[in-house]
């Protein structure tokens, strides 16, 4: 919704790939780049994984994915399905009972991992739970835990055997006449993880969920996935994503939303523009940023926000964002407004203002998205 004009070397062409469901969230197609997390808390624990999955939601998450280890977690499960304001995804590994309770329990998705389902079989009766129950599956392939023939055949994880383990799976799910499936081929090592989604990408059609695994901590494991999760979707690799945090799975929603925020591919909330600060800067840039941010998590409509200490760059980065703040002389600052100088603001008051102005104009975006829809929908041809 910003004023910034389109310009084509900034465009992503994303790969062409069928288009799937979890439960009312669309993935792949023309849909847009869904955003997940996990949760960490015991899945038994009703009352704490609903609490979680909600402030997940509340953070953007599209899609909230639930640990279901044994029975009491199914049990568990139906509950959180019932209460989430979002589709569930059940996580599968070792028994596959659990992945037919899941779909019983109303789960949208379902994880699988081909490394520790169990025989053709078992995959067989998970398949048919699905197709029963309405849910997709999700074959999660890991370089962590790949079949133990093709470490033989390999010698090691490395990116052919992730994509040929990927490429069994999909036949049995085909073969059993089931199409509503999305793949992952993750690693903790970027350059191998990368490489298997890029492999993955030419051998199938089907919806790609991207994540580095066990990226690490917060800090860390975001540049990691910064890194490898960016380089794919630029390539227009990724139709869904998490972000593997050992962190607090909303900071996996934030970093997920900049993450494509950054490539232009998902705008929601402000995005932020901020210089590093000097001693040119007019006030404090840091701390400013800081209590902005807090202040305006509210915020869900994509706009854009630059605050800036001095007038090197002030100026230019205020042309090109809905609000500016650049730093000034003897205690106050310019303000900007859709590009253009609009008045000074002391700065000690700047920051209530700054919010002030950042909400009027998300009122304005989305008066303005009211009356857009209300006169498409008086065009559409009655049925």
């Amino acid at each position: 919704m910003s004023h910034n004009p389109v310009r084509p070397w900034r465009n992503i062409d994303r790969r062409p790939c069928r288009q799937i469901s979890v439960g009312p969230v669309k993935v792949g197609g023309d849909a847009p780049i869904s955003v997940q997390t996990m949760t960490n808390t015991p899945t038994t624990d009703v009352r704490a994984t609903i609490e979680q999955v909600q402030r997940c939601a509340e953070a953007g998450a599209d899609i909230v994915r639930v640990s279901v280890p044994d029975q009491d977690s199914s049990r568990a499960l139906k509950e959180i399905v019932r209460e989430s304001p979002v589709p569930i995804v059940a996580d599968i590994h070792f028994h596959y009972k659990r992945g037919i309770e899941a779909a019983e329990a109303g789960a949208a998705c379902l994880r699988i991992n081909p490394g520790n389902i169990g025989d053709e079989t078992r995959v067989k009766e998970v398949i048919r739970a699905a197709k029963d129950h309405g849910c997709s599956i999700r074959i999660g392939v890991n370089a962590g835990s790949l079949e133990r023939h093709l470490l033989e055949k390999y010698g090691e994880p490395c990116p052919d055997a992730m994509v040929e383990s990927g490429l069994e799976h999909i036949k049995i799910l085909q073969d059993n006449d089931f199409h509503e499936f999305k793949i992952s081929a993750k690693a903790s090592d970027v350059f191998l993880a990368s490489a298997a989604y890029m492999a993955i990408a030419e051998a199938t059609d089907c919806p790609i969920h991207l994540g580095i695994t066990e990226a690490g901590g917060l800090t860390s494991g975001t540049i990691k996935s910064a890194i490898g999760l960016g380089q794919l979707l630029w390539m227009g690799i990724g139709d869904t994503m998490r972000v593997s945090l050992s962190a607090d799975p909303v900071e996996e929603v934030k970093v997920g939303f900049e993450i494509l925020k950054a490539l232009g591919l998902r705008h929601r909330g402000v995005n932020i523009i901020s210089c590093p600060s000097c001693a040119r800067q007019g006030f404090d840039v840091i701390k400013t940023v800081e209590a902005l941010e807090k202040r305006l998590e509210h915020i869900k409509t994509p706009m854009s926000l630059s605050i800036i200490g001095c007038v090197v760059n002030g100026p230019g980065e205020a042309l090109l964002t809905d609000v500016g703040f650049t730093g000034g002389g003897a205690g106050s600052g310019m303000v900007y407004l859709a590009g253009k100088q609009s008045h000074k603001m002391s700065n000690d008051q700047m920051i209530d203002h700054i919010v002030e102005q950042v909400e009027k104009k998300a009122e304005e975006i989305e008066s303005q998205r009211a009356v857009e829809a209300a006169e498409e929908s008086q065009t559409e041809p009655a049925e």
